[in-house]
């Protein structure tokens, strides 16, 4: 299968992810992609980073220390309802409806491939951008 870049997009990517090794991975899939990204380690540090620079979208996981996604996405969505494309990246895949629900404008389930990943930001940040 090829993979399209997308080198030239103005597109700025924030992960929110606690886990180290996941945050690794989603920065070398977005990177083989032709995107960059930034990396938070909870919801309440992707709250930080979004006051100091705007995202288009928010890979975002449920559960994390300090405040989860769920609750994240619920904050971004009062602050910012004009604001980024979220999409809950996480291996609850019984949560799929509640992350739509609570904010959530997709959902890819752990682990993720590089297919998925393009497809979510082609089919929900296209909108955005």
């Amino acid at each position: 299968m090829v993979f399209e870049k997308h080198p030239n997009r103005a597109l700025s990517i924030l992960i929110a992810e606690d886990d180290p090794a996941n945050q690794l991975v989603a920065l070398r899939m977005l990177k083989t992609l032709g995107y960059n990204a930034d990396t938070v380690d909870n919801g309440l540090e992707a709250l930080i980073a979004m006051e100091s620079r705007s995202y288009n979208l928010v890979l975002m996981d449920i559960q994390m220390p300090e405040m989860d996604g769920l609750q994240a996405a619920r904050i971004i969505r009062k602050r910012w309802p004009e604001g980024p494309r979220i999409i809950f990246v996480t291996g609850c895949t019984s949560r799929r409806d509640e992350c739509i629900s609570e904010g959530g404008d997709g959902f890819i389930s752990k682990p993720i491939s590089l297919h998925q990943l393009q497809e979510a930001i082609d089919d929900k940040v296209s909108m955005a951008v």
